[in-house]
Parts: C-alpha cells; sequence; structure tokens
C-alpha cells in the first residue's frame, strides 16, 4: 500500500539559519491556529532553555495538513553538539528539507547534517532562507549548495534536488528568486510532488522503531516512533526486541497511542504504515528498540549514533556551603539524574568511576554537557563539575585527538588577529573567502584549541565575529596548546567579600564577586592578568584608629564586577578547579581548599 494521504519530513539546518522560524509559518498556513490566535514567535522551541538561548536543543514532530495530505514535520536542532538528536529522527522522515541562510551559505552543520541525510538516501529540498536580508547572495549560494553536494558525493537525483527561495519571517516561497511569493504554497506542493509517500503491508505482522523517548511521571515512558509495516491499536499486545541483543524479547501492551496533529497530542484506536505515533505502556523501552507483533519478533536496524568527543566529571558538591542551596544533593541522586538522561539522549555516555561519588559523563562538546548541567541546576541539583577534556583514542598505534572544522565570519580587519591565535592554538587554514566587508575563513582545529577560545574570539572582533564548529575527524596528538594565559584570584579566607577587602584586590585583576558575597577560603573571586595565581583578602575591614572611622571605607569605588555565565565559567576552569553549581549560583573554586596545603604542592612540582 501506498500512503499517498501523508508525508513524513526533516527539517535540517545549521544553527540560526531560520529552521523553526519556517516550521511556524508552516503551521500557521495548516490551518493549525484559528484566525484570531495570540501566537508566540518560534512555538516549536517550548523548552524555557530553548526560549532563553533562542536555539533548538530537542527534535520535536508536528503535524500539518494541505488539502487531504497530512505532512508530519520534524524540526531538529542545528548546532552541531545536538547531532545526536538530528541523527536519530532523519529515520523516521522520507526526505528532508535542507535550509541555508542566504547570506551565510552553507555552514560546519550544514555539512554535517547533510551527509547523514544523504548516506540514508533522503530525498532532498533545498530552501534558501531570509532572502529579505540586505547581504543575500542568492546566485553564489545556490553553487556552494551545489558543489556541497559533489563533495559529499550525491548521486543524480539527489544533485538534481529542487531549489526554492523562502523568507520564513514572512511566511512566502517561490521557484524563482527574482519573483517574491506571496505564501508557503510552492514548499508545499514541492513537498507533495518530491517527497516520496510511506509504503508497506498494514496486513503484515507490526514493526516499529522507536526514535524518541519522552518521560510522563503518570504513564512512565512514552516511545515515538514510525510505524515500518503492520498496524498498531490500542490494548494490542506486542514484543520488545532491540538488534543490538536479538535474542532478549519483552512482552507489553500497548495502553494508549496518540498522534501529533498541530501543536497537541490528539488519541487515537489505530494507526498504520507510515504514520508517526506516541505510544504508552511499556516500561524498560529504549531508543533504538522495535515494537513487533509478538509472532514475528524482527529488530530493525538503528541509525549508528556518532561517538562523543569530550568528557566531564560529574560530583558530589563538597565544598564548605554544600547542601545549603540544592534540593537534591547525594551521589545516589546524582547517578539516578545522570542514567536518567540517556534514555532520550542518545550520544551522551555516563561511566562510573573509582570513587562512589563522581562520573564521567561524556558528550559532542562544551554546549552540550553545559545543557544538561544548567537542566539539572534548574531542577534543584548540586552538583560541582571539572574541565573539559577531550576522549583521545589510540588508532593503528598512534595516540589521536578530536579535530574540528571551524568557520569564522569577521571583519576585514580583524582577519590578522584571528589567524595569529589559531596559529598558537594548532589551528590551520584551509580556505578563505572574501564577502564584502567580511571575510570567512574556515579552519581544521584540535578540538582542545577551542577550550576557552569563544570569548577571546567575540573581544578579538569586537563583537562583530561568528563563529561555528564541527567535529571532522581523528588526527594525531598535536602537542601541548596552552589552555589559559591568565591566573585566578584567590580567596585567603572564608566570611563574607567587604568594600574595603574588594577594593584592594580589585587592583590584582578584575573581580566576579560584589560585596556582601560570602566567600570560603579557596574559592575563586576573579582573573588576575599574570600567568599565575593570587591569594587576595575580600573579607579584610578597615579597623578603627584615632583619626578614622572603621567606616570611612564607605567612599571607596568598585569596579562592577564581570558577571560569568555557565560557559563562561567552564571556559574560564583550569586544570587544577571545579566549579560549584547549585540552584541559585555559580562558583569557581580550587579541587585543593587550603592555601598553604596547595602552594605545598606548588613547590614540591616547581
Amino acid at each position: 500500500m501506498i500512503r499517498e494521504d501523508l508525508r513524513n519530513i526533516a527539517i535540517i539546518a545549521h544553527v540560526d539559519h531560520g529552521k523553526t522560524t519556517l516550521v511556524d509559518e508552516m503551521l500557521k498556513q495548516g490551518g493549525v491556529f484559528r484566525e484570531n490566535q495570540n501566537i508566540s514567535e518560534r512555538v516549536m522551541d517550548s523548552n524555557d532553555l530553548e526560549r532563553e538561548r533562542g536555539i533548538t536543543i530537542l527534535a520535536k514532530n508536528t503535524a500539518v495538513r494541505y488539502h487531504d495530505i497530512r505532512i508530519n514535520v520534524i524540526d531538529t536542532p542545528g548546532h552541531a553538539d545536538f547531532g545526536g538528536e538530528v541523527e536519530r529522527v532523519l529515520s523516521m522522515a522520507d526526505g528532508v528539507i535542507l535550509l541555508v541562510d542566504a547570506a551565510e551559505g552553507p555552514m560546519p552543520q550544514t555539512r554535517f547534517v547533510l551527509s547523514k541525510a544523504l548516506e540514508m538516501g533522503q530525498k532532498i529540498i533545498i530552501v534558501v532562507n531570509k532572502i529579505d536580508r540586505p547581504d543575500a547572495r542568492l546566485d553564489e549560494i545556490a553553487d556552494e549548495v551545489q558543489l556541497l553536494l559533489l563533495d559529499l558525493d550525491a548521486d543524480d537525483a539527489q544533485l538534481e534536488s529542487p531549489i526554492l527561495y523562502c523568507s520564513g519571517r514572512s511566511g512566502t516561497a517561490s521557484f524563482d528568486k527574482d519573483v517574491p511569493g506571496t505564501d508557503l504554497t510552492p514548499l508545499f506542493e514541492t513537498i507533495v510532488k518530491e517527497i516520496e509517500p510511506p509504503q508497506g503491508d498494514p496486513d503484515a505482522p507490526l514493526q516499529l522503531l522507536v526514535s524518541s523517548i519522552d518521560y510522563n511521571d503518570y504513564v512512565g515512558r512514552i516511545a515515538i516512533g514510525r510505524i515500518q509495516r503492520g498496524t498498531i491499536r490500542v490494548n494490542q499486545p506486542v514484543t520488545v526486541v532491540n538488534a543490538n541483543d536479538p535474542e532478549k524479547h519483552n512482552s507489553a501492551k500497548i495502553v494508549s497511542l496518540a498522534q501529533m496533529q498541530g501543536l497537541s497530542q490528539v488519541n487515537t484506536e489505530t494507526a498504520t504504515v507510515g504514520d508517526i505515533v506516541i505510544v504508552s505502556g511499556i516500561a524498560d523501552i529504549t531508543i533504538g528498540d522495535t515494537i513487533c507483533a509478538p509472532e514475528t519478533p524482527e529488530a530493525l536496524p538503528f541509525t549508528h549514533i556518532s561517538e562523543p568527543t569530550m568528557e566531564m566529571t560529574f560530583s558530589v558538591n563538597d565544598s564548605p556551603f554544600a547542601g545549603r542551596e540544592g534540593k537534591y544533593v547525594t551521589s545516589r541522586q546524582l547517578r539516578e539524574r545522570l542514567f536518567r538522561e540517556l534514555l532520550k539522549d542518545v550520544s551522551l555516555r555516563v561511566t562510573e568511576t573509582d570513587s562512589t561519588d563522581a562520573f564521567t559523563v561524556a558528550g559532542r562538546g562544551e554546549m552540550h554537557l553545559s545543557i544538561l548541567v544548567e537542566t539539572m541546576r534548574r531542577e534543584g541539583y548540586e552538583l560541582a563539575v571539572s574541565t573539559p577534556r577531550v576522549l583521545l583514542k589510540t588508532i593503528d598505534g598512534k595516540l589521536c585527538e578530536p579535530l574540528e572544522r571551524l568557520v569564522v565570519d569577521v571583519p576585514e580587519e580583524c582577519v590578522g588577529t584571528v589567524m595569529e591565535k589559531m596559529g598558537t592554538r594548532k589551528g590551520e587554514l584551509q580556505s578563505m573567502q572574501p564577502q564584502g566587508s567580511r571575510t570567512k575563513l574556515t579552519f581544521l582545529i584540535p578540538s582542545r584549541g577551542l577550550f576557552g577560545y569563544r570569548s577571546e574570539f567575540l573581544t578579538n572582533t569586537r563583537g562583530e565575529g561568528i563563529m561555528s564548529s564541527v567535529f571532522d575527524s581523528y588526527v594525531p596528538y598535536k602537542g601541548e596548546i596552552p589552555r589559559r594565559t591568565t591566573g585566578s584570584l584567590i580567596c585567603h579566607e572564608s566570611g563574607e567579600a567587604v568594600t574595603y577587602g574588594l577594593y584592594n584586590a580589585q587592583e590584582r585583576g578584575t573581580l566576579f564577586i560584589g560585596a556582601g558575597v560570602p566567600v570560603y577560603e579557596g574559592m575563586v573571586v576573579g582573573v588576575s592578568p599574570k600567568a599565575e595565581d593570587l591569594v587576595v583578602n575580600v573579607c579584610k575591614r578597615k579597623h578603627l584608629t584615632n583619626t578614622r572611622a572603621s567606616g570611612s571605607d564607605d567612599a571607596l569605588r568598585l569596579v562592577p564586577p564581570r558577571v560569568m555565565s555557565l560557559e563562561d565559567c567552564l571556559e574560564f576552569l583550569a586544570d587544577d578547579e571545579l566549579l560549584e553549581v547549585t540552584p541559585k549560583n555559580l562558583r569557581i573554586r580550587k579541587r585543593i581548599l587550603d592555601n598553604v596545603q596547595r602552594a605545598k604542592i606548588r613547590g614540591k612540582k616547581s
């Protein structure tokens, strides 16, 4: 049977190229909302963190109607660190819309997600978005996409992929770059014409591959996947199998069944070939499992997910302020939360260490791991995390490290500075393209070389630079790379920071805290421009004398402290430092808090 009334597509692109905004307009023009309904921007970004940061973190699916055809749309993340989300949901689609910014063109993540789609033989629809940008380069962009397809060994059919010109914000699409469209009808027509309708035998034994997992306190785990063959019904007995362990079979029953309609789930009694369904009632189901008919337990192969390239140690917080602000503070609670995250994040790895209080967590990059830390923090967890480390491999007897493909877009006058910084971090220039008053540079650089570089890059480019990177390959280890050229200002004693002590300390560097902040010995309170650490006493008070009152320091002026975000803290961390994360505060501290003991160890090493 061929389902002419159904199409399944995924939207893939680099970060900030407009995927979620385009989905907004597809929902509006697909009749999902009422005429007078008040709709927020980026309606698919339902997570608080997604709204705050303006990025998509989790892949989500929705459905729109075009005439009598139902189009299931999967909105995917664009940031390279969440590539695992893209890889696992592509198996639910029969084709992809490849979105490319009309000014930036194909970027590192565009290359990564497109290569995955081509490997799976997906049909491609190329959409050049943001054509109303004043710096749009429509002719050049189409050529760049074709070159990218050739570079990725696309077949003849994929090279002939149709190109549309869209403005996601205005909700228009057209086949001709010189003739602006009036609505998204050309896009809907292209989806219906180009994307293969699902086909299979609805009377054959059931086969449903689970591509995503959700969790609900009332019903437990919820599986989301596409039916490859057969028909599924409520209360139907099923068997769950996995391609990695074909001998293990779990029997279960379908408690409830739903499909997406717009932004809401609609319960249904039955679904058939090609439908993307939401199933509850199966206790231990995980991503990659296949839900089958009991008489034919045949597992479907699951897409290979790229390996993590970076790791951090998550441990129980043992600072002097431990347990004051968090709701979940024990190693058991930390362990349960990390292993629960594995259920829905296929590109994450959690391993236990020799210590019962610490766990090694590996992911795709700093952003991937920092989002997990921020999510746990908002849930009430208190923990300490180490500096990020790259995962090294031994290949053919040689020690190898991950290499990133980095693309930077900077003003012309900043090119020299950026190239100089890249040289010290072992970066190799691959290409250089002038684009008006700006220049696009492509480098191959070890992942280690990017640690702590983002804030320095923004300073070097006066905030005008754009940088993005994606994992490229493993290469032989390139030697030592300096991680940080500055030192830390370390608190001398426990207490409360006061104006007089801070005034004297600010002459030594830039402070992270203001007056009235509780501190403890060994806590990092600022950054020193010199390469070595300095111990400062921010709790020092001015005492009463014969000539002055002790309160005469009230007139002292303090420089406003530098406010550090979670990513800033992770970039700043040195190897002998930890980041204390609580629901209310982020504190950088030395692993060894005692200043005397730390000085003794440093003396022995020197």
